[in-house]
């Protein structure tokens, strides 16, 4: 047998054994939900909840290793930074930092992400929806800070 073919079978060896390395796909409860208008809702649900949310919709590919690895990894970092799911739980502040980082990240382009739209070209945002999304961010802060002035 060749150097070459032991490598291969190496390989395939491996790609097959890491498939019984499990990896967590599930979503936790919806403790506190964020309740925004329907057209915002739609736009978070369509571009965001995957990452940010206990909503997460796991694709097939997700239960392939090594991808099923970089996926939990991406979810659980998206869900750290912001949960809508758990949107109802936040402080004030914290809703307030959330939603400036929304403002930013979805204006600047940064969100969703450029390797996740390839998969989910239905994530992709046109300038309007970028647009309603700052315009809805922008709202809820100056609302939160109105609040915090009575």
């Amino acid at each position: 047998m060749s150097k070459r073919r032991k490598v291969f079978i190496v390989i395939g060896l491996l790609l097959l054994g890491i498939q019984f390395v499990p990896v967590p796909r599930e979503n936790p409860p919806v403790a506190a939900a964020i309740t925004p208008p329907d057209e915002v809702q739609v736009l978070l649900e369509g571009s965001c909840f995957d990452c940010h949310s206990n909503q997460t919709v796991w694709p097939w590919y997700s239960r392939v290793a090594p991808v099923s690895w970089l996926i939990y990894r991406d979810v659980k970092k998206g869900r750290s930074e912001l949960n809508f799911s758990e949107w109802g739980a936040y402080t004030d502040r914290r809703r307030d930092h959330k939603l400036e980082e929304l403002e930013e990240k979805v204006g600047e382009g940064e969100m969703p992400l450029k390797f996740y739209l390839p998969l989910h070209p239905e994530a992709q945002l046109s300038e309007a929806e970028r647009q309603t999304l700052i315009d809805w961010a922008k709202a809820e802060r100056a609302a939160l800070e109105s609040a915090a002035a009575e």
